[in-house]
């Protein structure tokens, strides 16, 4: 009938279409946040910079910020962060890089510093700024969280767990046996040592009860790891000629773009650990890596290793392999474990 308004039939190409124009909105969405966020930290670094000033050459003391809050407030009053505890919190920032550590730095160096520092939300530079005791340490949290898109959660997890003292410091035989970049990529996804510390374990434990531990806790687990690990499977089987071999674990780096065999050892290092290892390791190349995955690596961690020893032992292996320590800092001991009374013992004193 003329006149009549045929309802739109939605198909593939109009779905496909549409998914377009949202994901372009998003993307739009996410700039201007950052353009904002930038605007905002633009500010807060320039009145940072006038506070320390003004408290520097005209002696005024902690009284001022008071008023200089309220004046703000009562000016802007749908702004947040003027609060005086705020307000302290910018001057720190200013003062925290520009501190005497930092000293009388070109200004193409400040200009980096700014730069970094200004593409992250406030909320993580506090974290970073209060929990950190150097500059380099600072931008070392400050790169991570740009190049991982780390929450505030996360970020303080990184921080509170050493991330900065065990980045890279893991043997490894990577810039040897792996071509630039996935050889520096892969050095500094090793850490050492790992810690563990969210497993709660007798004293005495087997390997077993280390794996069952860490897959139980996998979240954790691959949080200690880093990002980009993605999980397969534990005791993964092996073929090899006439003989079963079952690997630990086995994960799948996505910016590495490698498969990772990951084996667990509850005692010291020991030459022979690297060579099962590596053995893995070329088992997953020939059968499971296809021509678009990079060469698999091989992270051997153990209770403890001798440094030497480790470097010796990777001098003449042919598979890039990274051997770390693990610790554990909440072991609960046998004893103490023993002594807690089971579930019978809890139901009868509860019925009682």
């Amino acid at each position: 009938m003329a006149g009549r308004e045929v309802g739109f039939i939605v198909d593939d190409e109009y779905k496909a279409w549409i998914e377009n124009i949202k994901n372009r909105i998003k993307h739009s969405q996410i700039k201007a946040s950052v353009k904002v966020n930038h605007e905002m930290l633009d500010l807060y670094w320039d009145i940072g910079r006038d506070i320390v000033a003004k408290q520097k050459n005209a002696k005024w003391g902690e009284a001022f910020l008071a008023t200089m809050s309220k004046d703000l407030r009562k000016t802007f009053p749908n702004m947040s962060g003027f609060s005086v505890q705020n307000l302290k919190s910018i001057r720190y920032w200013y003062k925290f890089y520009n501190s005497d550590e930092n000293g009388l730095q070109a200004v193409s160096q400040m200009e980096l510093i700014e730069k970094i520092i200004k593409s992250i939300p406030w909320g993580h530079n506090q974290r970073i700024m209060y929990k950190c005791k150097s500059i380099a340490e600072a931008l070392f949290y400050a790169q991570k969280t740009m190049d991982n898109g780390w929450s505030r959660t996360v970020l303080e997890h990184q921080i509170d767990s050493g991330l900065y003292d065990r980045q890279g410091k893991a043997i490894t035989n990577f810039q040897f046996k792996l071509p630039e970049p996935q050889s520096d990529l892969a050095e500094q996804t090793l850490r050492n040592p790992y810690n563990f510390d969210f497993l709660t374990l007798r004293e005495k434990y087997d390997e077993k009860e280390l794996e069952d531990a860490l897959i139980n806790q996998i979240t954790q687990f691959l949080l200690e790891l880093g990002t980009g690990f993605s999980y397969l499977g534990r005791q993964i089987h092996l073929h090899v000629g006439e003989s079963e071999f079952y690997m630990d674990l086995l994960f799948y780096h996505v910016r590495l773009h490698c498969y990772v065999v990951v084996e667990l050892k509850t005692e010291k290092f020991k030459p022979e650990f690297a060579g099962k290892l590596n053995f893995y390791v070329t088992a997953v190349n020939k059968q499971m890596k296809t021509e678009k995955d990079n060469p698999t690596i091989g992270i051997l961690i153990c209770k403890d290793k001798d440094d030497v020893v480790a470097e010796y032992a990777l001098d003449d292996i042919s598979q890039p392999i990274g051997i770390a320590e693990y610790e554990l800092t909440k072991v609960l001991r046998e004893e103490f474990k023993s002594s807690l009374p089971t579930v019978e013992e809890i139901e009868s004193e509860l019925s009682e």
